[in-house]
């Protein structure tokens, strides 16, 4: 009655971080819009300031407003959607991946080197005379 058999899903870690960075991209991308649209209301809440309201209206100061802040937005957006897939999960990956391999390999020669400086053959007999 009280220990009755749960049906338990389980998923292996692999599955698990796919899932989570799958997350962590729809929360970028998602930032990226919502950072478009409020770009976007700020702006013409920006020129309605300085048009509208006559807020220092001697100088259009609100083009370099909405420069710098569309500079801002290129920058989000281009590290979100662009960078992120070249330079995502896949490719930190690979990189781990031809370290790793280019450890291994100088641990290799190290090895050799070693076995031909130092045979162990020779040490063998050393001990036993």
């Amino acid at each position: 009655m009280f220990f009755k058999d749960k049906k338990e899903t389980k998923i292996d870690t692999e599955q698990h971080e796919l899932l989570e960075h799958a997350q962590n991209r729809i929360t970028q991308k998602k930032r990226v819009y919502s950072h478009f649209v409020i770009f976007l209301i700020g702006s013409v809440f920006l020129i309605l300031i300085n048009k509208i309201l006559k807020f220092q209206d001697q100088y259009d100061w609100f083009i370099w407003a909405i420069t710098l802040w569309a500079f801002l937005f290129v920058i989000h957006a281009f590290n979100v959607l662009i960078t992120q897939k070249f330079m995502g999960k896949d490719w930190e990956r690979k990189q781990r991946e031809k370290l790793v391999l280019k450890q291994k390999q100088r641990i290799s020669e190290m090895q050799k080197e070693i076995e031909t400086d130092f045979p162990i053959a020779n040490i063998n007999k050393k001990k036993e005379d």
